[in-house]
């Protein structure tokens, strides 16, 4: 998008540093089997080791959040996702974070195609990485992507906070 200044398009620069950490979440949702792909955080995890989580991370310097999404969800699980197969579902704001002490946003997409195979990308993060029954989802999980999942298992986009 341009601006305008004394009747000149100007072009701005891309937003590449921030207060706040920009993250990228994906509910890889296989609807027909009724299940998501989820993965575990490991022992040498910076937080919640132990705790199950969405494929999440975060955002490079001038990287669309779409691409984010794509790339993390690759890195971590071994499924590929285009960024037109993305869906919007749902907005985390917190406060601070263990990487994000001016806060942080998530922006959690779904997808409901994808290519690949589900293995763990990054086993010195993850202890496992599993397809899971939408019916019988894990207690042990990071409260804030959680919370991110039964509003969309529930059809409720929105905005949750944390830490406010």
């Amino acid at each position: 998008m341009a601006q305008t200044s004394t009747d000149r398009p100007i072009a701005l620069e891309p937003a590449t540093e921030s207060m706040t950490l920009l993250v990228a979440a994906v509910i890889v949702h296989d609807r027909e089997a009724r299940r998501v792909a989820l993965l575990r955080r490991g022992p040498k995890a910076k937080f919640a080791q132990g705790r199950w989580d969405l494929p999440v991370g975060k955002n490079e310097p001038g990287e669309p959040i779409t691409q984010t999404a794509v790339r993390e969800l690759a890195e971590e699980t071994g499924l590929v996702v285009s960024p037109d197969a993305l869906h919007l579902v749902h907005v985390i704001h917190g406060a601070r974070g263990v990487e994000a002490p001016h806060g942080f946003l998530t922006v959690v997409f779904a997808a409901h195609e994808w290519s690949g195979s589900l293995h763990n990308g990054e086993p010195e993060k993850h202890s496992e990485v599993a397809w899971v029954s939408t019916e019988a989802l894990p207690q042990e999980f990071v409260s804030t992507t959680g919370a991110a999942l039964d509003h969309y298992l529930r059809n409720d986009p929105g905005v949750s906070l944390d830490s406010w």
